[in-house]
């Protein structure tokens, strides 16, 4: 009897033991998997398709595609090791507490290749309190991975109706989550992320680059580094096409991010573009070495800059580094952008900032700086300095439309400040220079001086532009017109494919094929019409050669400057015959310095700047004999 019971003890010991070593989950359940085929069961575990300790992406990915509608992957107390699961429509994916799936060390080799991805998909969420999915970031920035910002934990691309709950997402070789589009114009809608942690990513916690209908709350943003803009979260449409509409984030925390806590990069929405609809609500920025706020508004472009607003309400924002919040380059006519009830503290003491920057970039716009409002703020610096400082760098902006009341405490020092008019011009720093306004090409009947000159192969000059900019070409109406366009890198920016704008001398536009990296891409279109076609682009940081043209063509400047990029020789412009006074002004960017020559019709010099690094203006009182003539400015 005693021996029975010994027996019967030692196989109730071996049962326990086989649970604990190969876990509950390390069988098919085929019983269980034909319910759910069937349609009898609507809810399924994972573990019922198996698990494989080294792998278990065919048995995850099988439970997900099953047609269950609620999946849950249960802690079998071993992480699920994976590759890249693809999630399906119209499911709810939970994460048992204690749960991590794991990418599988040394896969995700592709450059896109993600941990979860979501792409035209609809009607999913994913909860997971108490749960982890989780990367290897250092193992992407070296060999043998291709350096890479995409490799994101998760990805959602032209998706409606998600939900994530709950989970933290760590150590990406790209962004915690990650809102793109994958179908051109299809934006994410009906977002919702919640209780989330986005820990150490290598480029954002949340990258948003589209979404309508976007509520992020009780979500923190932490410990971001590795590629720019190292952001807690970076709101950045990459296409006018891409919409920032009713977003909305609430009582979420960034802090300890290498780069940004908030950071919106905007100057790819024009005014053609859905207005802007963003709102932060009780929102802090904290920590050391991060810089809690900035905001990148606008560039030329000839729609004008993107309209709506931006709202943070009772946000805290504070750092040791840099400004607390900077606004570059916000057009007054563009997007209003209000702080309401917000606390910002500048910590700054070794080389002490202010609160608060306005940054207007040189060359980029000639659009007066505002459409701000300052409503019943807090403002602190450990030490004695302006509140709010306005930098000019163009030379010929004035800051308008700020408006408010708000408290300021500076060292010692307190005050209550109303944005005023005078208190605008007190604030601003740089050079003054005279302001003419951009010349209005499109007033103007335009021809080649020389209607009968074809250009050879040779004749066009190896110049490159940078950023974004216009060619004009001049077709008469039947014209075959061809041209060549070559796409260039600079440094270690991204590069990505763009499709040039071409419109019509009446605005309608006319589709050209895209343009690859580094390969000379010819284009041709049939002019409908006589007169001066306007062939835009936007290639980023990067830069852009026209290689041939088989009609007469300029580089466009009337909407902004003309961003020259290790280029030298001549360029020729006309002055009207009715100009009694114009300005020409030059940029050497960023310290790196070009020299200037100008040269009247007449061919004599009348102005030469042999080191420019800042803005230089030139002003001419033009002569009856020097108008309706074409000078000359020369950059060596």
């Amino acid at each position: 009897m005693l021996r029975m019971i010994g027996l019967r003890f030692l196989a109730i010991i071996c049962i326990i033991c086989g649970m604990g070593d190969f876990g509950h989950a390390a069988e098919r359940n085929p019983e269980a998997i034909a319910k759910v085929k069937a349609g009898q069961l609507t809810e399924a575990k994972a573990s019922w398709w198996g698990w494989n300790e080294t792998d278990a992406t065919e048995s995850l990915q099988a439970a997900l595609d099953s047609g269950a509608r609620r999946v849950i992957i249960d802690n079998i107390e071993h992480p699920w090791i994976v590759t890249t699961i693809t999630v399906p429509s119209d499911i709810e994916i939970v994460f048992e507490k204690g749960v991590t799936v794991r990418a599988k060390r040394g896969s995700l080799r592709g450059k896109n290749d993600c941990l979860f991805r979501l792409t035209n998909r609809h009607n999913v969420s994913l909860i997971g309190y108490g749960a982890t999915l989780r990367m290897w970031r250092d193992d992407y920035d070296r060999a043998p991975y291709k350096k890479s910002e995409w490799r994101h934990v998760l990805s959602i691309m032209s998706c409606s109706d998600i939900t994530v709950r709950g989970l933290t997402l760590a150590e990406s070789g790209g962004d915690g989550i990650y809102l793109g589009t994958a179908t051109r114009g299809v934006t994410n809608k009906n977002i919702h992320i919640k209780d989330v942690i986005c820990d150490r990513n290598y480029r954002q916690g949340i990258s948003v680059i589209t979404a309508e209908n976007l509520l992020i709350e009780d979500t923190i943003l932490r410990n971001t580094d590795g590629t720019a803009p190292r952001a807690g979260i970076d709101f950045e449409p990459n296409d006018a096409s891409e919409r920032l509409v009713h977003c909305v984030m609430r009582n979420c925390v960034a802090e300890g991010n290498a780069g940004g806590g908030y950071l919106f990069y905007v100057p790819h929405l024009t005014g053609e573009s859905a207005p802007l609809s963003i709102r932060m609500e009780r929102c802090v920025a904290k920590g050391p070495g991060q810089i809690p706020l900035r905001f990148y508004l606008a560039q030329p472009n000839p729609s004008g800059p993107v309209q709506g607003s931006v709202l943070l309400d009772e946000c805290t924002l504070s750092g040791n580094v840099a400004p607390t919040a900077t606004l570059y380059n916000k057009p007054a006519s563009g997007a209003r952008i209000t702080f309401r009830r917000c606390k910002m503290v500048c910590s700054q003491v070794e080389k002490p900032s202010v609160p608060i920057l306005l940054f207007q970039a040189a060359g980029d716009q000639q659009l007066d700086m505002g459409g701000i409002a300052l409503d019943q703020c807090e403002l602190e610096s450990t030490v004695d300095r302006p509140a709010v400082t306005f930098v000019d760098r163009t030379g010929e902006t004035d800051l308008v439309d700020v408006t408010g009341t708000f408290y300021f405490r500076a060292g010692e020092s307190e005050q209550t400040i109303v944005c005023s008019p005078r208190w605008m011009e007190t604030i601003r720093t740089g050079k003054r220079y005279e302001r003419f306004p951009a010349c209005p090409i499109d007033a103007w009947s335009l021809v080649p001086i020389d209607p009968h000159w074809k250009p050879e192969a040779d004749d066009v000059r190896a110049f490159t532009l940078r950023h974004t900019g216009q060619f004009g070409i001049f077709a008469t109406k039947g014209d075959h017109v061809s041209f060549t366009l070559k796409l260039l890198q600079i440094g270690k920016y991204r590069v990505k494919s763009f499709t040039p704008t071409l419109r019509t001398p009446s605005g309608k536009q006319i589709k050209l094929g895209a343009v690859e990296f580094q390969r000379e891409k010819p284009l041709s279109f049939d002019a409908p019409e006589t007169g001066l076609y306007r062939l835009g682009f936007d290639v980023g940081a990067n830069k852009l050669k026209m290689a041939t043209c088989s009609s007469p063509f300029a580089v466009l400047g009337d909407h902004g400057a003309i961003q020259f990029i290790s280029t030298v020789g001549d360029f020729y412009f006309w002055v009207p015959a009715d100009t009694k006074r114009f300005g020409v002004k030059v940029l050497g960017e960023g310290g790196e310095a070009i020299r200037a020559t100008l040269f009247d019709p007449s061919g004599r010099q009348v102005w030469d700047q042999p080191t420019i690094t800042i803005p230089e203006q030139f002003v001419a009182d033009v002569g009856p004999s020097q108008q309706g003539k074409v000078w000359r400015l020369q950059f060596s």
